[in-house]
């Protein structure tokens, strides 16, 4: 089963998106909305202080491995009948409401992990590698810890849970893996042409790493950020009310501290 060089295609994706935005940069850094790129930028927080080597070694020796862990588990639990196979000729209909549904629970999905990973706990020791990447880049997608790499690809074991398909669950699993990829480009528009123009759609996710607690979700297509206030569309009303939101966190905090007593 050649399942890691299909893994190696990401890490080839992230890179060939990579080397178009550094071409795109050469004319300057149009759309880009951190103005430096993360090589300039060396720091003690990244294997050998670099965060593109850093990112690419936690993708590819990391989190593509334990994306293939998940692929090879799921395969084996559809041919030995521990999951439900149903064929597309008989039940095409519902496999298909399967297929159109899995982007809203990726969202949920998604949404429920990272405010897990926020925790502070689990933030300290899992979650803070990824977001050392303050300035993402296509190799920041998959930088992951494997404490979250892991349950991060295993979405793709919900469709052991239910009657589906391998096509669906690999859909599940690829929209995963390469859709991380859109989130991290660092621009707002890819220029394909000098009159071409192509919108990534990827600021609300780098809101998330400039501002940390803010658009845990996706794009909206199920508003949870919306429900619990946590949603940031780059706005100026939308910047008071996180504000205002960090400072009350902080005055619960300091109300929950021990006040010193005065000495007798």
């Amino acid at each position: 089963m050649a399942v890691w060089p299909e893994r190696g295609w990401t890490v080839c994706l992230s890179g060939q998106l990579r080397a178009d935005l550094l071409r795109q940069a050469q004319a300057g850094n149009r759309f880009k909305y951190n103005g430096k790129f993360p090589s300039e930028n060396p720091s003690d927080v990244f294997w050998f202080k670099s965060q593109n080597i850093d990112n690419f070694l936690r993708s590819f020796f990391i989190t593509v491995p334990l994306w293939t862990v998940v692929e090879i588990v799921m395969l084996w639990a559809y041919a030995n009948s521990w999951a439900v196979w149903l064929p597309w000729t008989t039940h095409w209909v519902w496999l298909t409401v399967v297929i159109l549904l899995a982007p809203a629970v990726h969202e949920i999905y998604f949404f429920c992990l990272h405010r897990l990973i926020h925790t502070p706990f689990l933030y300290k020791h899992i979650h803070s590698v990824h977001h050392n990447s303050i300035n993402p880049s296509p190799w920041s997608s998959l930088s992951m810890h494997p404490g979250e790499g892991f349950p991060y690809m295993a979405e793709a074991w919900l469709h052991l849970l239910i009657p589906s398909n391998p096509v669906c669950a690999y859909f599940t699993l690829h929209a995963a893996g390469f859709g991380a990829i859109n989130g991290h480009l660092g621009f707002e528009k890819l220029e394909l042409t000098e009159d071409t123009t192509l919108d990534s759609h990827a600021y609300v996710h780098y809101l998330h790493h400039k501002y940390f607690e803010v658009n845990y979700g996706g794009d909206g297509v199920v508003p949870l950020d919306m429900l619990f206030g946590t949603w940031h569309d780059g706005s100026k009303e939308a910047d008071e009310k996180m504000k205002a939101r960090f400072r009350k966190k902080k005055e619960k905090q300091n109300s929950r501290k021990p006040t010193a007593t005065p000495a007798e």
